[in-house]
């Protein structure tokens, strides 16, 4: 049953960072940046962030820099959001996966003429 919990706030914490990713004003941050998934612990305690920008793994790379500096921001966003007991800590990883996708998109089309 904790497992259903922590899914429905991993839902919740994605949507809600991404309103919040559009707020922030770092020009570190791209603007086409995604987030592609969110890990939550059982104990609410951890968050890991997994961000991809359609621009390449660099540009993901470096807005992960822009958003740990944006941590405190983030998470008392959050937290207020939310309405959660406790602000998990983040932990921002770059992913290169929406990229790949589109490298596999691409090989698909030329596959069919």
């Amino acid at each position: 049953m904790a497992s259903y919990k922590s899914d429905r706030l991993a839902e919740d914490v994605k949507r809600e960072l991404t309103a919040i990713l559009r707020e922030l004003k770092d020009p570190r941050i791209g603007q086409m940046l995604s987030i592609v998934r969110v890990d939550l612990s059982n104990d609410l305690s951890h968050c890991k962030v997994y961000v991809s920008s359609f621009e390449g793994l660099a540009v993901a790379q470096q807005s992960v820099e822009g958003l740990h500096s944006a941590e405190g921001f983030i998470r008392r966003e959050l937290f207020h959001r939310l309405k959660m007991r406790k602000a998990p800590a983040m932990h921002f990883v770059a992913d290169d996966s929406i990229a790949h996708a589109a490298e596999i998109n691409q090989k698909l089309r030329d596959l069919e003429g």
